[in-house]
């Protein structure tokens, strides 16, 4: 992947998850890194080991909910390299839970970190993305599409990410910024098993499981990671991982109903539909 070569990339989320790896596939590509979290030892420990490897990378503690924070984020790239070439924004997580169980104070808290984290973050980067001609990449998920049972506030918290990043299209590829909305279904991990548990209180046991039960099976992140990059190669607008996924989505804008029943049934939740 010579295209990334010294390209300068900001990953916010780049102390775990996905945004460590898209921090080690664009490591061994060539590219110059500032990974930004807010667990201030983590993103050190990861840039740190990507320096063991010859790459440029930087870790900066950011707390991507606040303006601030996300202001000294960029302006460290950029006084640092002298330009930004691209900004995936990866922070945030998943949550467990019925709908009507969950606190206003809950959705605001994984709006806060899910969706406007990546306003801030895009806000504050856009200038140096239009003179570099770069690349935004958002990621959302399946639930920004389609919500299914069991993830609290989590579609609610994805659905505008779909919104903005389509928005964005229209204002910025016009003056030469890719925007790279990223959809994917459950991705493997090692403790996928456990990370829900106490949020899954009183719920069944699928809820605890990668995407709220749904049945997929769970995502290479080092495979999800060079799909991505090989989508910001060919200036793509959408990755949906796995792309059947999108035959649901047609199906569910045709008929609600339908759509209801087949996710339903792809999480053991079917009442038949309505």
């Amino acid at each position: 992947m010579t295209y990334w070569r010294n390209k300068v990339v900001l990953i916010s989320g780049g102390s775990s998850g996905l945004g460590e790896n898209l921090a080690r596939t664009l490591a061994a590509a060539g590219a110059k890194l500032v990974l930004g979290a807010i667990d201030a030892d983590g993103v050190e420990a990861v840039a740190a080991s990507l320096r063991d490897t010859g790459c440029e990378a930087t870790g900066v503690w950011a707390d991507v909910t606040q303006q601030e924070p996300v202001d000294r984020l960029i302006a460290s790239a950029v006084e640092r390299h002298g330009r930004l070439d691209a900004l995936f924004n990866c922070a945030g997580r998943s949550a467990r839970g019925e709908a009507l169980a969950t606190t206003p104070e809950q959705f605001q808290d994984l709006l806060a970190l899910n969706f406007l984290a990546t306003v801030r973050c895009t806000r504050a980067a856009a200038p140096h993305l239009i003179q570099a001609q770069g690349h935004l990449v958002n990621i959302g998920s399946l639930a920004a599409k389609t919500a299914s049972k069991f993830l609290g506030a989590y579609p609610a918290s994805k659905f505008p990410v779909a919104a903005y990043s389509q928005q964005l299209r229209y204002e910025l590829n016009p003056r030469g910024v890719h925007v790279l909305l990223v959809c994917p279904g459950p991705i493997a991990r090692p403790d996928a098993g456990q990370r829900y548990d106490a949020q899954a209180t009183g719920l069944p046991e699928s809820a605890r499981k990668p995407g709220g039960g749904v049945k997929l099976k769970g995502i290479s992140p080092d495979k999800l990671a060079r799909n991505i990059l090989r989508c910001c190669e060919r200036r793509k607008p959408e990755l949906v991982m796995p792309a059947k996924a999108r035959i649901l989505f047609a199906l569910a804008q045709l008929s609600p109903a339908l759509g209801d029943w087949i996710i339903g049934k792809m999480t053991g939740a079917s009442d038949g539909g309505s």
